[in-house]
């Protein structure tokens, strides 16, 4: 027996915002599962690790997602896209207004998947993401953006591009420049972060 939410889970975002749209709080509820720990894990990287900061704008763009619900038109551009185009867009709002004290704090460190690690191999996960992390914080904005979105987050140039609003080639150009910034800036510290020559 197939109950609701099994047929809400192999629903495509477009048709699960519809059904949202006609009063389904069932495919509210997939919809934030699918994508919030994306969307907020991004806005964290885009404003330097702040938490708080990153939970407001990811409340904010699934906020706007609820709203446009009801004129959402399938098949004119993916949910996923539109959110991440809307984070970004609050992220540059949110740098912009404010001059922001980079930190990395407690809540920064990654979360454990199983507790299948050791201790030791935690500690040298968690100091290479708040490497990497710093090393992202010193990457031009648009650079930054078009990184981690593809790189962390998956995405393809061309969804990039709709999400940044610029061209594919803007895309390969902002990605290959903030690679080898990343490379440049986290280069002298292989053995520090664990790596074993040649790795």
């Amino acid at each position: 027996m197939q109950m609701p939410f099994d047929t809400a889970s192999d629903a495509p975002d477009d048709a699960l915002l519809v059904l949202y749209a006609n009063g389904d709080g069932t495919a509210a509820r997939e919809l934030a599962a699918r994508h919030l720990p994306r969307v907020l894990g991004y806005a964290a990287r885009m404003l330097g690790g702040d938490r708080a900061e990153a939970e407001d704008v990811a409340q904010e763009a699934m906020l706007r997602l609820w709203r446009i619900a009801p004129e959402w038109r399938p098949g004119e551009a993916k949910v996923s896209t539109w959110l991440f185009r809307v984070v970004t867009n609050l992220c540059t709002d949110r740098m912009r207004g404010v001059k922001r004290r980079r930190a990395v704090g407690l809540d920064d460190a990654p979360e454990v998947e199983d507790g299948a690690k050791s201790a030791e191999a935690e500690l040298v996960d968690s100091d290479r993401m708040k490497a990497l992390n710093a090393a992202l914080d010193t990457l031009p904005d648009r650079q930054r953006q078009a990184v981690v979105l593809r790189h962390i987050e998956g995405f393809s140039n061309p969804e990039i591009a709709e999400v940044m609003d610029i061209g594919v080639e803007a895309v390969e150009s902002l990605t290959a420049r903030g690679k080898r910034a990343l490379a440049a800036a986290l280069s002298g510290r292989r053995a520090e972060l664990g790596y074993e020559e040649g790795s």
